[in-house]
This record gives structure tokens, C-alpha cells and sequence, in this order.
């Protein structure tokens, strides 16, 4: 099988790491890596550093805010691998990370799969939080961010669904299993990736809010089980709404001891708080037609 690695790029100079670290630790099993640049040429610097990259510019649509989704088809549609994995900008990658991650289809006759992402100093996303389950053996859902699939199962859901500006992972995901693909866990295939400042993680996780309300409309059927496995989309909202509630009861506000006490574990447990509450301001702005 021909395996292809795309990387979606908007802006990022940490472009650079990543394919630098593809070439030390993937080029002996990737037949391609192919960058799709929305960019407007302001990373050609690291494009002319990387002949050997399939190099795609994107131009942002009038109207399209965020493009990612777009991208993504595009780097499918340009990959002529059979085996397709996607990783993103600033990602460096653990010992033997592709050849794991795609163990099992290529040895095992998976369809897709699916690692961690690590952060390699204090954030949101590091500690516990990020690694995700390393018992299971099939998971429910997943992230683009280290994950790789067969074409036929990219075709059989039609790719990515282009009318979300955030979680359209999640949907492909969500849509891979509903049509009967297994979602295979490979815990020791593993990606680290800096996420950034506080600033860039607001608007990450204000993004995602958005995001969570249109995977709940597109799949209603999933909204119970949301709110037992990851209820921070449904609580943080309902939390932000009775916040009037302060003018009677003065207590109201701590019950943000509840989650507090719950991350006195991880890293930064206030800063996963406040992110959570960011993601609800993004729940409630879509659901009421704020964001445009």
C-alpha cells in the first residue's frame, strides 16, 4: 500500500519542525507528504526548504471563515496514497510513530486509526487529559491530529463535511463509525504538539464551542451519551445562563470548586476551568445566531 501523510496548514511557521521531523522519523515508510498552505505564500521559505513535499496553495473562499475542513478534502484529493494520515503543523513525533500508527492496518486489515498527542510543557491539553483512553481498544471518536485511514473508508462518508468551522474530526469520526469502521486506539503511537499561548487557545476552545453545537444537530442520537462521556459542552452553558442566578443566591459561582476539585490533578486546573467556561461562551454564541 502507498501511504501518504497530509498536513493541513494555515499559517504556521512550526510547519517547519514537522516536516523536518517527518523526514528523520517517517521517510522510510511514507511515500508522500502532501501540505495543503492556506498561507497566501508566507511560508515559502519553508516550502523551498522541503522540495521533496507535494506543495498545494489554498485560497480562502468569500464568505468561509475558517477553511479547515476544505483543506483537508483538498490534501485527500491531491494524496495518491492508499493509506491517507494526517498529523498537524508543529507536530514532532515519538519513536517509531508511523510505523505503530499504521500497524494495524497494514498487518491486521484495520480501516482506521488513531494515537495521542502529548504536549510537551503545561497546558489545557497536558498531563491526563490529552492522552485519552490507553485500555480501550476501539474508541468512539477522534481527532485529526494523529490519526490514519483507508481511502475506501474516507469515500465511503464522502470526506469531511465542509459547513463546520470546528469539530469536523469529530463528525468524519463519528460518521466512520456510524457507517461500521472501527475507530483502533494505538496508545504507544505518539505525537507532541505545542498548542500554543493562552490567547490562541481561547479562540481554539470559543471555536470548539461552536463546533459542539453543530455535531449535536447533525447527530441528535449522540446528545444523550455526550453528556455521561464529556458533558463539559452541555454544563459550561448551563452554567454561563444562571449566572443571574448570583443576585439571589451568592454561592452560585462556586460551584466552579466542583470541576476545580475534580482537575487538582492536572497541570493547570485553573486554567482547564476557564477554558471550559471560553467553550461555553462558543455553545451559547452559535446557538444564538452570535457567530457569523
Amino acid at each position: 500500500m502507498k501511504i501518504s501523510v497530509v498536513i493541513v496548514s494555515k499559517d504556521e511557521p512550526s510547519l517547519a519542525q514537522t516536516l523536518d521531523a517527518l523526514e528523520s522519523k517517517a521517510g522510510e515508510l511514507a511515500d508522500e507528504v502532501v501540505v495543503i498552505d492556506a498561507s497566501k505564500g508566507r511560508l515559502d521559505g519553508i516550502r523551498s526548504s522541503h522540495p521533496s513535499v507535494v506543495w498545494k496553495d489554498y485560497g480562502q473562499p468569500d464568505g468561509i471563515r475558517v477553511t479547515i475542513p476544505h483543506q483537508r478534502n483538498l490534501g485527500v484529493a491531491t494524496a495518491t496514497g492508499d493509506v491517507i494520515v494526517f498529523t498537524d503543523s508543529g507536530c514532532v513525533f515519538g519513536d517509531e510513530w508511523l510505523p505503530r500508527l499504521l500497524a494495524p492496518i497494514l498487518d491486521e486489515g484495520e480501516s482506521v486509526t488513531c494515537g495521542p498527542a502529548k504536549a510537551p510543557g503545561a497546558s489545557v491539553y497536558s498531563g491526563t487529559r490529552w492522552w485519552g483512553s490507553t485500555e480501550e481498544r476501539y474508541v468512539p471518536g477522534c481527532s485529526t491530529i494523529n490519526l490514519a485511514f483507508t481511502r475506501a473508508a474516507f469515500d465511503a462518508v464522502e470526506g469531511f463535511d465542509e459547513t463546520f468551522g470546528a469539530g469536523e474530526d469529530l463528525d468524519f469520526s463519528w460518521r466512520l463509525a456510524d457507517r461500521g469502521y472501527q475507530l483502533r486506539w494505538v496508545p504507544d503511537a505518539v505525537v507532541e504538539h505545542d498548542w500554543g499561548d493562552w490567547r490562541r487557545q481561547v479562540r481554539r476552545s470559543y471555536l470548539y464551542g461552536v463546533g459542539w453545537v453543530r455535531l449535536y444537530r447533525k447527530h441528535p442520537n449522540r446528545l444523550a451519551t455526550g453528556l455521561s462521556h464529556d458533558p463539559v459542552p452541555i454544563v459550561y452553558p448551563l452554567y454561563i445562563l444562571g449566572l443571574p442566578l448570583t443576585l439571589r443566591y451568592r454561592a452560585y459561582p462556586l460551584l466552579l470548586m466542583v470541576p476545580l476539585w475534580r482537575s487538582r490533578n492536572e497541570e493547570l486546573p485553573m486554567r482547564i476551568v476557564l477554558d471550559h467556561l471560553v467553550l461555553g461562551v462558543g455553545v451559547l454564541a452559535e446557538l444564538s445566531g452570535l457567530y457569523r
